[in-house]
């Protein structure tokens, strides 16, 4: 039996929620039987992801053009499945001790996957609209899933409200961009503004401020600043598993949104936007960079890093509007990159806290070196690769980015500049938790924790992936190059 061409394009999608019922199917069947959940939760992730390559082997348009699977769909797919799956192998050592439900933190997960892969996907605004709100609301809920601790709360309401409120401002932005092109597939409003920067008419104040709308949204949803606020407490509050999650799925779905809404949609006005995204970039990095070097507390760290990261993105589309393709190609890989190595960041911290009342404030890892070897020499490699050490996968991300940007030269260029002067700052903090770990006696006579094999697998999954990524970025660099000229 032959599938309709427009149900084939869907199955990765379709694959997903059904992965997300099997998991809970499960949980019913099965309560307290937290290996059988993790289990059918990776079994079910490791058939999306063969849906994703399987479906993506050629570019299918669906729904009348509101559904397109191409190179860059593909790929996020694969890579919205990774980080699942890791953050699903790293939380059970931390969830279990707290009596923190596993299989429900499962589903979620799933379902905040389902809206990332939709919006990846997505060449219709409102289906754009429907996929960021269909991959943030869960991560609402995980915010607060330790629902008895007043931190995780108070992170979670920070993060709604702010939420709440960038989704009306994009959300408005759209009804002015569809209510003055008279459309809403992309491909439309691509047109429609193509013609104005082919000087066929002015672009009206309404479709500016709409476009502004939609930039504002889309600022907060990668924290960049002055939208950030909301980061570093809702980081801070999570469990630990779900601030890795928060801290990489959530910015890599959104820089989804932004290739489709700046390079696919907006690709016409670079020129006008561009200015925009060189200003954020120079001072999202940079205030990232500098509050987190008088940070104590190392998620708190990680949470402003991460706000640094979005600035090293950004830096990558501007080098693409500037006129360099290798750009495009250099965020997707970062964004890659970023993910397994801060993703195995936060396992270790999570790894840390599997004993209930230790927090990450950088006493804990005093003495980890010797207190923990291999945890102590995983959490030194992770941090130079965030650091952008050779020869991690992180190096290779800056390299990559930054090299786009000195070609594309002008105010580009300065921007680079900027971005290694940061790069150079950022390894002062990253570098003094090492020193706590090899250099500091332990704070605590307490013996060493034994972890599961669920974390070691996950950890040595990160490990490679950041390794390799960093000797051997070929492959990498060619998928990225598809998924880059699908849209660029």
């Amino acid at each position: 039996m032959t599938l309709p061409p427009d149900l084939v394009a869907v199955l990765p999608l379709v694959a997903a929620v059904l992965a997300a019922i099997a998991v809970l199917l499960v949980d019913l069947a099965l309560p307290g039987r937290r290996t059988a959940v993790v289990l059918t939760a990776l079994v079910a992730l490791g058939v999306v992801a063969f849906a994703a390559v399987a479906v993506g082997g050629e570019e299918r348009v669906a729904f009348g053009g509101a559904y397109t699977v191409d190179a860059l769909t593909t790929f996020l797919h694969v890579l919205f499945v990774a980080i699942i799956a890791l953050t699903i192998t790293f939380a059970p050592d931390y969830l279990v001790p707290r009596a923190l439900p596993v299989g429900e933190f499962a589903v979620v997960l799933i379902f905040a996957m389902t809206g990332a892969m939709l919006l990846a996907a997505s060449t219709d605004l409102l289906l754009l609209f429907l996929g960021l709100e269909l991959m943030v609301l869960p991560g609402y809920m995980l915010a607060a899933f330790h629902k008895s601790d007043g931190y995780s709360t108070e992170g979670a309401i920070k993060y709604f409200l702010l939420g709440s409120f960038s989704s009306a401002i994009f959300l408005f932005g759209l009804a002015f961009v569809w209510g003055l092109t008279g459309s809403t597939r992309v491909a439309d409003v691509a047109g429609a503004l193509g013609a104005f920067a082919a000087g066929q008419g002015t672009l009206s104040a309404g479709l500016a401020m709409g476009l502004a709308f939609m930039t504002t949204g889309v600022a907060f949803k990668i924290a960049a600043v002055p939208f950030h606020y909301w980061t570093p407490d809702a980081y801070q509050g999570s469990p630990t598993p779900i601030t890795g999650y928060l801290s990489v799925g959530p910015k890599v779905g959104a820089f989804a949104l932004i290739l489709r809404l700046f390079v696919e949609a907006m690709g016409g006005l670079r020129a006008d936007w561009l200015p925009v995204v060189i200003v954020l970039a120079a001072v999202t990095m940079t205030l990232g960079n500098l509050v987190a070097l008088t940070q104590n507390n190392v998620k708190r760290m990680l949470a402003y890093s991460s706000i640094a990261h979005t600035g090293y993105m950004l830096l990558g589309l501007a080098a693409w509007a500037a006129g360099r393709m290798e750009g495009l190609e250099g965020l997707l890989y970062y964004g890659a990159a970023y993910s397994f190595m801060n993703l195995g960041a936060f396992a270790v911290v999570a790894a840390l806290q599997k004993r209930t009342g230790v927090t990450s404030n950088l006493g804990t890892f005093a003495g980890l070196g010797r207190r923990e070897p291999l945890l102590g020499v995983l959490m030194t490699l992770f941090l130079l690769s965030l650091t952008g050490i050779p020869p991690t996968a992180g190096f290779f991300a800056k390299a990559y980015v930054i090299l786009a940007a000195v070609q594309a030269g002008g105010a580009v260029a300065i921007l680079a500049v900027i971005a290694v002067l940061n790069a150079a700052a950022a390894a002062f903090y990253y570098l003094r938790v090492v020193v706590y770990m090899f250099m500091r006696d332990s704070e605590t006579d307490a013996p060493a924790v034994a972890h599961g094999r669920l974390l070691w697998g996950g950890l040595a999954a990160a490990t490679a992936l950041t390794i390799l990524l960093g000797l051997i970025p070929g492959p990498l660099l060619e998928v990225v190059g598809r998924a880059a000229r699908a849209i660029g």
